[in-house]
This record gives structure tokens, C-alpha cells and sequence, in this order.
């Protein structure tokens, strides 16, 4: 391989990169995508995302990422959360990793790589690039300690730095901990697969089991309930009702004309009473669907939000095996509101680890279908190897 291709391929992949920001500068700034991307501010000023046409949301435009260099640290921690500095952390990290090796790289291994055999070299742009690799160091050389001396140094300088960012976001960690509020979900934590009694009601199976295994610190619970598809339809169709009749009445009473009669007991007007046709109907109609008990229609998924005295009694219960069986009793911290898609709740524990080793098998064969198709392409490259090293595929590719 050459140098002036390895410099192409660095080219496309650049290019293939400037496309790819440039589509997501384009995206980020639709109306229908902010709250995906700008969710948390929004939430926070509580304003409205402006739906109007502009033509600048369809022109890609680089300033957002000058404005990413501007907040600092402390910024970043009180707007974003936590999560996105040790993200931006990381990406620090493996920065200075890649700068420490390409410093140790480009001055003690390239040149050693590249003098190591006495050769007549070319042009740099013309030489091949195993010049530059161990390959090129031939064998017994006395030079080759200089590669190991390398990969020391690499590996001390990721050790060192690991442990000081480590150091640095356990700080962050505890300080961010220490500075909030106390919140209720922080004495609070979310169980599932709660194994239902025929002769015990849900509410006692919970306060039971909680009042034996952690009695000195168990506060309350409350059941998480769930309405259904079928119950969303019902809700959806007792507001279109209210509105369709509130309408109707409306029209009835400007179209209609009431029939007036005389009291003749105290002598009032004409229009004492005003009696309408089907009056009672309307008024039937006007909530058909609020008649049935909706605290019947609610359906308990086992799932519920258990409350502890201390944060400490609830981060020992969230960690703790609560069953001899792993299916059941499963605890975990209590995420804030925002955070959780409710409806996944009424799913069953035991599809959540088949949907996970589905997903597992799904990534294993797109994996496997990727390679094939990249491992035959790059078998066409190397033709030459492919004969000495398969013998019995040369009369298939001579053809």
C-alpha cells in the first residue's frame, strides 16, 4: 500500500466525516428535534420551541462547534448533569493517550522502523508503508528494545492518567453528590417482579416482605399502575365525546326553539319554564363514559416504588439480592421521573433478558454478515497470498 493511497483513504473518511456534521447541524436545529437534543433547557425555561418555517434551519452552520469550546468545566456540570463531564473526560483522556503515543511514535519508532534495514528508500510519498513498521527491523537487530521502551512508556503514561482522572471524577462525583438537595428518589427505590399471592393482596405481599427483611429503615411503598392500550383508547374517546356533545348541545340550542308554558301558580311570565325536547338525552349524553369506575380499570403491573427512612438504607436495598431467586424482588435506584418510559414497567422481568440476549445474538450476526463481505473484498487485494496460502483455491482464481 502506498502512501499517496493511505492519504486518500484519510481523505474520504475526512469528508465522510464533514458530511456527517454537517447532516447533524442540520437535524439538531429542526423543531420536531429539539426537544431531543435541547430537552433539559427547554424543560428548564419552559418555553415553547418556535414551529415557523426559517431557512437557516436547512443550512449547515459550524458555529455550534466553536460554542462547544467556550463553557468550562463548572458550566458544563450545573447545565448538562454530571454524565456529560466524565464523558467529555474521557474523550480529554484518549486524547492525551493518542498524543503521548503519536509523540513516542512519530520521533523514536518511525525512524527506527524506517532505517532499519540498509536499503536505497524512495521518495516518502512512494515508499510502501511497511517501511515503516517492525517488518521492516531485521532479525537479531539491537534497536528492537526501543519498541518495547515504547509500549512501557505508553502504558505507565495511561496507567498515570488513569488514575488521576479517576481521582479527579470521584471528587466530582462526591462533591455533586454532597451539594444536591435530597430529593425523594434518593430514599426511594424502584422493585420488580414482585410475585403475586392468590390470598394476600398486592399492598401486603410488599409491606410484608419489606417490614421482615429491612423493618428498622422501610418507610412506605406505592404500587405503580398501569392504564393499557385499551384504557388510552377510553380516555382518548371520553374527551372526543365531551367535546362532541358539548357541541351538539350548542347547536341544539340555537336551532331549536323551546316550547314555553305558564306556571299558573304564582302567575309568572311566559318563559317561566322552558322545556326542551330531549333535554334529558342531552344531559345523558354528556358524560356517557364518566359513569364507569376508573379506579376498576386500572391494572397493577408488579412494579412499585419502595421508600426508606435513610439514602443509605436505600442504597443497600437497591444493591442487595432480595431472593434466592434472581427473578424476583429485582431493585434498582429510583430513577427521576423524566428519566422513565413508565410503560415499560408492565413489561415482565423475565422479557427483559430475552429482548437482552436477543440483542446480543442480533449484534453477533450483523457482526459476522459485516465481515464476510469486508473479508472478501480485502481477499481480493492480496490474490498473491491467497495461492501460497490456499494452494487448492489457484485453479479458481487463475480462471
Amino acid at each position: 500500500m502506498k502512501l499517496d493511497a493511505l492519504l486518500t483513504s484519510a481523505g474520504i473518511n475526512i469528508g465522510l466525516c464533514v458530511f456527517f456534521i454537517s447532516i447533524y447541524s442540520v437535524i439538531r436545529k429542526q423543531p420536531s428535534n429539539l426537544y431531543v437534543y435541547f430537552g433539559r433547557s427547554l424543560t428548564q425555561e419552559r418555553n415553547k420551541p418556535n414551529d415557523s418555517f426559517n431557512i437557516e434551519n436547512f443550512l449547515p452552520f459550524p458555529g455550534w462547534i466553536l460554542k462547544a469550546w467556550g463553557p468550562t468545566e463548572n458550566e458544563i456540570l450545573a447545565s448538562v448533569g454530571l454524565d456529560a463531564v466524565v464523558f467529555l473526560r474521557m474523550i480529554v483522556f484518549s486524547i492525551r493517550i493518542f498524543f503521548i503515543a503519536f509523540l513516542i511514535c512519530m520521533f523514536g519508532v518511525l525512524p527506527l522502523n524506517y532505517y532499519g534495514q540498509e536499503m536505497t528508500h524512495n521518495q516518502i510519498p512512494r515508499e510502501s508503508l511497511e517501511v515503516f513498521t517492525i517488518a521492516n527491523v531485521k532479525e537479531g537487530s539491537q534497536w528492537l528494545w526501543v519498541h518495547c521502551l515504547a509500549l512501557h512508556i505508553i502504558s505507565f503514561s495511561a496507567c498515570t492518567l488513569l488514575y488521576f482522572e479517576y481521582q479527579r471524577i470521584s471528587k466530582l462525583r462526591l462533591d455533586h453528590v454532597t451539594a444536591r438537595p435530597p430529593k425523594l428518589s434518593h430514599f426511594s427505590i424502584l422493585v420488580r417482579s414482585i410475585p403475586r399471592l392468590r390470598d394476600m393482596p398486592l399492598d401486603d405481599v410488599i409491606k410484608n416482605f419489606f417490614i421482615t427483611y429491612h423493618g428498622m429503615s422501610y418507610l412506605s411503598h406505592q404500587r405503580i399502575h398501569r392504564s393499557g392500550a385499551f384504557h388510552k383508547i377510553m380516555t382518548n374517546a371520553e374527551k372526543a365525546c365531551t367535546k362532541f356533545v358539548r357541541l351538539r348541545a350548542a347547536s341544539f340550542d340555537l336551532k331549536r326553539r323551546p316550547a314555553s308554558y305558564r306556571c299558573g301558580l304564582c302567575g309568572g311570565t311566559s318563559r317561566s319554564y322552558d322545556l326542551y325536547d330531549n333535554a334529558s338525552d342531552v344531559e345523558e349524553r354528556r358524560t356517557p363514559l364518566s359513569r364507569s369506575d376508573s379506579g376498576k380499570k386500572e391494572e397493577d403491573c408488579s412494579a412499585a416504588l419502595v421508600f426508606f427512612k435513610t439514602r443509605y438504607a436505600a442504597v443497600v436495598a437497591s444493591r442487595v439480592l432480595q431472593s434466592s431467586n434472581p427473578m424476583l424482588w429485582v431493585t434498582d435506584l429510583a430513577p427521576e421521573p423524566d428519566d422513565l418510559y413508565w410503560s415499560n414497567l408492565s413489561i415482565p422481568y423475565r422479557q427483559l433478558w430475552i429482548r437482552q440476549i436477543s440483542i446480543v445474538v442480533a449484534t453477533i450476526l450483523f457482526l459476522f454478515l459485516f465481515l464476510i463481505p469486508v473479508t472478501f473484498v480485502q481477499g481480493l487485494t492480496q490474490l498473491e497470498t491467497l495461492q501460497q496460502k490456499l494452494p487448492f483455491l489457484r485453479g479458481i482464481l487463475t480462471k
